[in-house]
This record gives structure tokens, C-alpha cells and sequence, in this order.
């Protein structure tokens, strides 16, 4: 039976919320807890991006280290010739890669604006998959940019174009929200029956039903004998109103009535790392977690009415539908009162030491313990925030491969994701 792949988008939709980001640091931590929890596949970033290349390329090599295990990296560029070539260049060991170009007729008269038609989108899209296989790529996704709006017919035609061309999968990206969850089940079902092609969900939460659309698409594409890939980023972190959020999705496969037991999600997913991630990911970004946030809001198990407080204590499924020590939580969490000692961009050796001694982290000697600090001090100016365990083991870990992480040397000429193709 085919099966629903998970592929987190946060570090490259997550990451494009207007007024937020997240520092290089921060992405690969990401990536790290990605590949913990069991997840698929990140995409990990823009390889096209000058201020990427060294964090993309240092991240790669902690796959090779074994630092990320399983995750595979997945980057993002356009589906033109040139993005693909750039690409390589830039990062050249790259094996996964998601080319996005608009099908929408919306999108070709309004963004292209006459300059392409639909022949010229399926031509150019072709041109690209090809050259990436041909450069080394061991799987290309293809996005269809407002595929929601995208009249079927065409839609179908840029499929199987990209099928025939050589690509992995096709995203069925619902730009803008704009699907319900009986609409796309119908769309998918049928674009998957006519192409029979593993599909790609990635939808957006202008509308609040990103993980409800997630989920009826993935059921459409299995219905119909393909693999279903859903698109995903943590606490539902993106543009606009958001994506559809890991954990909801995860939830929903897992528990659901429809889905538990006749729906199976690819590769193992260890749920206890949600809580940590979940945790993460809102320090980084800022961004309180919701109260009512499933599985990792504050309310997600709390019980006030009477009735309510009485069933969950007689028998917890009575009013919850799975267990809080499944996603993490549960354990009791310090506070530190009296004194603290940090790691800051002004720190001393001597505080770094305390807070290295508590994280029982040894150096061979004093000048590793230097070299250390001096990598903390830029990782503190680089975050802008207070270094987590986490964040300061993997410094002293791997230090040769934070200190690429957090470089960035300004690159004149050139091109970016400045154009309208994607």
C-alpha cells in the first residue's frame, strides 16, 4: 500500500514569515531535531541564496558525519536551467531538489505578465528536471505554484510532463489557501489516478484548514495507488496565516478515525521529540506557542469544568484522546532562581568553563577551551538570543562546521530568487 512521506518546509517556508527568521545556527538545530523525530525529508534552504551556501554545504557535511542520520536535504530553486546550474555550483553536494514554477492561469497572465504562456512553463520546467538528473540529482520534485487554481486540464498536461521529463514527485502547492478538504481530495484523486504520480501536498492556512487540506489530499493520492509527501512546518510557522503545522498532521494520521491503522505514515516517527522541537522552534522564531495548540499547548491536557476534571482522572480517555507522555511532555522543568552564569558575545573564559562544566563538556585543553568560546561568542551575535544546551554542545562538537554555519561573505553580481519564475 502506498504511503504519506513527511516533508518539514520550515527552513525555507517557515523561515519566509514576514517579520521573522531564524539564524544558521538555529536552521541546522532544526534539521537535527527533524532528523530525531523521524521526519523524511527537510528543505533546508535556497541553494541560489548567497547567505545559504555555507550553512547548506555545512549541513551536507554533517550528513556525511553522521550527524543527521536519516533526514534527507532538500533545496529549492526555480524551475529554469540557470537555477539548476547555480545550484550545483553552489553547493555541489546537493542530491534533492524541489524546482517551482506558477501554472496558475492567475499567475502566467498577472506575475508573468505575457512574458511566458503554458507551452513556455512546461518547456522551461522540462529543461530544468532533465538538467538536474543529468547534473547528479537523485530525486527532483516538481511544484506547481497555485496548483489549487490551476485549471485541471493544464494541470494534468504539466504533470505529466514533468513525469515524462524524469521528476520524483509533483507538489500540488494550494498557494494561497484557497482549497477545502473535499475539493482537493477530488482533485488529487483524480490527478493521481490520470498521471500516477507520487503527489506532494503544500498548503497554506489562509483559510485555517492547512492540515485538514494536508490530510484529505495525502488520502486522495493513497485512494488512488501513489505516495503522498505532506509538506509541513513546525507550530504551523509561514507566510501569511501559516502552513499546515508537523505535529497537527502527525496527530491527525496517527489518531484520527479515518486514518489511524488504515493510513501509514513512511519511516518511524518518535513522537516524544515533539514537545522539544515544538519548544525550540518558538524560542528561535519568537513566537509563543498557542494555548490551545494541539499536543503542545498550554490547555492541550488541562481540565477545568467538573465533569470534565472528574472523567479525565477516572479514566484519561475519557476526555483525551492520547496520552501527553507520547509527545514529550510530563517531565518537571527548573528554573533557575539564584545565580546564573551565561555564555554571551562578551563572555570570559571563566564563566564559559562553569557553563560547559555543567553541560559535562571536557576540552583537551586550554587552547580548544578558547577556541570554543571564541565560536560561542560569534554564535551569540549570530542568533541574537541566549545559547540553549543543544546549541553549545553541538559547538563544541563540531566546531570546524559551525564556524562555516555561521559564515557569510557578501557576494556581488550574480542572481538570486529575484525573478518572477516560481
Amino acid at each position: 500500500m502506498a504511503k504519506i512521506y513527511l516533508i518539514d518546509v520550515t527552513n525555507r517556508d517557515g523561515v519566509q514569515t514576514a517579520k521573522l527568521g531564524l539564524a544558521k545556527l538555529e536552521k541546522t538545530l532544526l534539521n537535527i531535531y527533524l532528523d530525531k523525530m523521524g521526519v523524511f525529508q527537510s528543505e533546508f534552504g535556497f541553494p541560489l541564496t548567497n547567505h545559504e551556501r555555507a550553512y547548506l554545504n555545512a549541513n551536507l557535511r554533517l550528513v556525511k558525519e553522521g550527524a543527521l542520520k536519516k533526514i534527507r536535504l532538500e533545496g529549492w530553486i526555480r524551475a529554469v536551467s540557470e537555477d539548476v546550474e547555480a545550484a550545483f555550483k553552489n553547493v555541489p553536494g546537493i542530491e534533492h531538489l524541489n524546482l517551482s514554477i506558477s501554472t496558475s492561469k492567475q499567475m502566467i497572465d498577472n506575475k508573468f505578465q505575457g512574458k511566458y504562456g503554458e507551452k513556455d512553463v512546461i518547456e522551461m520546467m522540462k529543461k530544468s528536471v532533465i538538467l538536474a538528473n543529468k547534473m547528479g540529482a537523485k530525486s527532483v520534485g516538481v511544484n506547481a505554484e497555485d496548483a489549487s487554481r490551476t485549471e485541471m486540464g493544464f494541470l494534468k498536461e504539466f504533470s505529466l510532463a514533468a513525469k515524462k521529463a524524469g521528476a520524483s514527485r509533483i507538489r500540488y502547492c494550494d498557494t494561497l489557501g484557497y482549497d477545502d478538504p473535499f475539493k482537493i481530495y477530488e482533485r488529487i484523486y483524480e490527478l493521481a489516478k490520470e498521471v500516477s504520480i507520487p503527489i506532494e501536498l503544500h498548503c497554506h492556512n489562509d483559510l485555517g484548514m492547512a492540515v485538514a487540506n494536508s490530510i484529505a489530499g495525502a488520502k486522495a493520492a493513497v485512494d488512488a495507488g501513489v505516495d503522498a509527501y505532506i509538506n509541513t512546518t513546525v507550530n504551523g510557522m509561514g507566510e501569511r496565516a501559516g502552513n499546515a503545522d508537523l505535529l497537527s498532521v502527525i496527530l491527525a494520521i496517527k489518531k484520527s478515525s479515518g486514518f489511524a491503522g488504515k493510513y501509514c505514515l513512511g519511516g518511524k516517527i518518535n513522537l516524544k521529540r515533539s514537545w522539544k522541537l515544538a519548544q525550540y522552534a518558538s524560542y528561535c522564531f519568537g513566537v509563543p506557542i498557542p494555548i490551545n495548540q494541539p499536543g503542545v499547548g498550554s490547555n492541550a491536557f488541562a481540565h477545568e469544568s467538573g465533569i470534565h476534571a472528574d472523567g479525565a482522572l477516572k479514566d484519561r480517555r475519557n476526555y483525551e484522546l492520547y496520552d501527553y507522555e507520547e509527545l514529550g511532555r510530563g517531565e518537571q522543568e527548573f528554573i533557575e532562581t539564584g545565580r546564573q552564569i551565561v555564555v554571551g558575545e562578551y563572555s570570559g573564559i571563566k564563566g564559559f568553563r562553569n557553563v560547559y562544566d555543567k553541560l559535562e563538556v571536557k576540552f583537551r585543553d586550554k587552547d580548544e577551551a578558547r577556541k570554543i568560546l571564541e565560536l560561542v561568542r560569534y554564535a551569540n551575535v549570530h542568533t541574537q538570543k541566549p545559547l540553549i544546551s543543544d546549541e553549545l554542545r553541538f559547538i563544541a562538537k563540531y566546531p570546524d562546521i559551525a564556524k562555516e554555519i555561521m559564515t557569510v561573505t557578501p557576494q556581488w553580481g550574480g542572481h538570486e530568487n529575484d525573478q518572477p519564475i516560481g
